[in-house]
């Protein structure tokens, strides 16, 4: 659920979140693309300052849950000023720079790109399967992709402390940048014209993997080099976007 929530069960800090506290940081922070795993606002604050960091958990996909003041200074620092935030310990690297260490090396880049997926399950089990599979990278969109949370590293089983993840203000750029950098693009799609074992693997690629709702934007789907597809012969005639990911990046890897 996005935007403002009741509370409804207790959240379980960890080793992969820190906290930080008050409106003023916690709004610093969401400006400087810092990850926000969850906020807690204290209930009955009203003023202007909550009100734009309600706005803005809303338009980011932030889960903010309103707390009584005896549960905000269970959950840290007494001195919280009416606002705390967990942010996700998990590091981003800058892309260009890791595309251009991979170029340097001359061995095969394997990049993977998501585009659109917010549902930070299947944003775990893919980053697992990129793990397994000698994924370089994963590049993500700044806005409109799933949090790096508690969630999404438990069902990676681990696998985003091991892979580098790099966030993107703009997927399309950044995707420009690869490919004119000489990498392939290659997009998972049931518009697809070529078979994913059809595809030359032993050269830099990037796979892109959309949404399961949207599957891969128009506009990338137009900058991609190819447009590949899984053939499948059941009735239903879609697969989880995680369980897509894992079979192409099996083939990307053999």
């Amino acid at each position: 659920m996005n935007g403002e929530q009741e509370e409804r069960t207790t959240y379980n800090t960890s080793t992969v979140s820190k906290r930080i506290y008050g409106i003023r940081t916690i709004l610093e922070a969401i400006t400087s693309d810092t990850e926000i795993e969850k906020i807690y606002l204290l209930k009955g604050l009203k003023n202007e300052l909550s009100v734009e960091l309600l706005e803005a958990a809303r338009n980011l996909n932030i889960p903010l849950v309103r707390v009584p003041k005896e549960k905000m200074s269970s959950l840290g620092d007494k001195n919280h000023q009416g606002a705390l935030a967990f942010v996700s310990r998990i590091p981003y690297y800058n892309f260009e720079e890791e595309i251009v260490k991979g170029i340097e090396t001359g061995e095969r880049l394997l990049v993977l790109a998501l585009d659109g997926i917010t549902d930070v399950r299947n944003f775990g089990a893919i980053a697992r399967s990129a793990e397994c599979f000698g994924v370089d990278l994963i590049v993500v969109p700044a806005k409109g992709s799933a949090a790096v949370n508690e969630d999404a590293i438990k069902t990676s089983a681990g696998a985003l402390f091991k892979i580098k993840l790099c966030r993107a203000g703009d997927l399309y750029k950044a995707l420009e940048y690869m490919k004119n950098s000489g990498l392939q693009l290659v997009a998972c799609t049931e518009k697809g014209n070529l078979d994913y074992t059809e595809i030359d693997w032993s050269l830099s690629s990037v796979l892109i993997m959309g949404s399961e709702d949207q599957g891969v934007s128009p506009q990338v789907l137009k900058i991609s080099t190819h447009l590949a597809q899984i053939p499948m012969k059941g009735e239903i005639a879609s697969l989880n976007v995680s369980v897509a990911a894992g079979i192409m990046l099996a083939q990307a890897a053999r």
